[in-house]
């Protein structure tokens, strides 16, 4: 749950400290000193800045949400279940800036993934199917509406009603 430069602040301190240790000998102190370091390292490229990022989401506060996010250098790096999130937590950002083409990719992607819950996983694929209605895509979008009806016994009302109200547009086509 660091940023970047956080990250890398405390990084060296450890190293600072490693060096100390080693200087008077105290192998052991080194020793939890390096797994400090590569835990924190296996933090950087594992989990990023995703939880932040999440938090600023939350709190739409959509531009320091992007940026957090822009700090994760390789996302396909990150564990499955963070990669699942940056994207649909990217998506979202995308979404507001009205970036569509861009949010449909990542909430595409964001549906390959483990998502928090079942019903993020039904709100990444009713965006995309969304989308898809807007660009005037209706077989796609019926498609992802189709992939919802797995989740159908364990999604909330509210998202419920979003089916419906992207359904009835698509029988209008």
């Amino acid at each position: 749950m660091f940023t970047n430069r956080a990250r890398l602040l405390v990084t060296g301190l450890f190293i600072i400290a490693l060096a100390f240790v080693l200087k008077y000998k105290m192998y052991e102190l080194a020793a939890v000193n390096v797994m400090f370091i590569g835990l924190l390292l296996w933090g950087y490229f594992k989990q990023g800045t995703i939880v932040l990022a999440a938090k600023a989401f939350h709190q739409k506060d959509y531009d320091k949400a992007e940026n957090l996010l822009k700090q994760v250098p390789k996302p396909e790096w990150l564990s499955k279940r963070r990669r699942g999130f940056y994207e649909f937590i990217y998506g979202g950002v995308c979404l507001q800036k009205r970036e569509y083409t861009e949010a449909e990719q990542h909430y595409e992607i964001a549906a390959l993934y483990p998502l928090r819950s079942a019903n993020d996983h039904v709100a990444a694929l009713v965006h995309v199917a969304n989308i898809n209605v807007r660009n005037g895509n209706y077989e796609k979008a019926k498609a992802y509406l189709q992939l919802t009806e797995k989740h159908k016994d364990i999604i909330t009302a509210k998202m419920k009603d979003v089916i419906q109200k992207v359904e009835q547009e698509l029988r209008k086509h």
